[in-house]
Formats: structure tokens, C-alpha cells, sequence
């Protein structure tokens, strides 16, 4: 996908065609960083999500996960396999499960802070700290926007 130049210059690729890009080298350096910790980049990112809301459902870890709730169940089995995050009825509605992380899930994520926080900082290294911070308000704003 490239946008079309007036001035006859090389085509610039398209800005979703980047944030493709960039979504995909993030997750090929994820996978490669966890290759060894038992989880993906798919399953480290739900447990992220744990970390900062304890106690959801399979359907609502998936929304924040970005997967779709077949995919979610799949990652949870693994998850709950590797012992990272644990299942208990919700006191409030005994028909659903909330997911929590364990011990080991909380252990994994503050193991790999420090990588993963290096992959971002390299991703963001040829900016500037305001720069940065207008770069995760585009983000963020772009995000909000297709959510809706």
C-alpha cells in the first residue's frame, strides 16, 4: 500500500501499511525476547492486561487483548497450563469466570519490564521526549477513534 506522489517522487508507503510494519516487528522482537519464558507475545500482552485490571472475563481480556474471544480461549488454556494465570467463579455472577494472574504470571512480567521496555525505547529513539509524547497521543487518539 503506498499513497500516490504529486511530484512524481518514490510513493510513500500508506500510514496503515506503517502501523502494520510496526505492529509486526513489535511482535516478531516480542516473540523472539519471550522465546524462552513459555508465553507469546499474544499471551505476554493479556497478562499486561491483567496486571492492570485483575479479575476479568475471558470476553472482556480478549477485547483488551485485541483478540477475538475464540482466540482468547485458546490463550487462556495455555496460559492457565503454564500457571500464569489462574480461573475462580465471580462471587457476584457464579455463571462467569475471572481470570487473575498468579505468582508465576506476575514473576514473568516483571522478569521481561525491563526488555520489553528496551524494545519501545529502541522503536522510539530517533525522537525526541516531546516528540514521544506526541507520538503516544497520536497513538492513543488514532486508537479511540477506530474503537468507536
Amino acid at each position: 500500500m503506498t499513497q500516490p506522489t504529486r511530484t512524481g517522487a518514490r510513493p510513500r508507503p500508506s500510514l496503515l501499511y506503517a502501523v502494520k510494519q510496526v505492529e509486526l516487528i513489535v511482535r516478531a522482537r516480542l516473540d523472539e525476547l519471550l522465546r524462552d519464558s513459555g508465553v507469546t507475545a499474544l499471551q505476554y500482552t493479556a497478562l499486561t492486561v491483567l496486571a492492570a485490571r485483575d479479575g476479568l472475563t475471558s470476553a472482556e481480556l480478549a477485547r483488551n487483548s485485541f483478540v477475538t474471544p475464540q482466540a482468547m480461549a485458546d490463550l487462556v488454556t495455555a496460559l492457565e497450563r503454564g500457571e500464569f494465570i489462574e480461573r475462580h467463579r465471580n462471587p457476584d455472577n457464579r455463571r462467569q469466570l475471572l481470570i487473575s494472574l498468579t505468582p508465576t504470571g506476575h514473576a514473568l512480567l516483571v522478569r521481561y519490564a525491563e526488555p520489553v521496555a528496551a524494545i519501545e525505547e529502541r522503536m522510539v529513539e530517533g525522537l525526541g521526549p516531546t516528540d514521544r509524547e506526541q507520538f503516544r497521543s497520536y497513538l492513543n487518539a488514532a486508537r479511540a477513534s477506530l474503537a468507536q
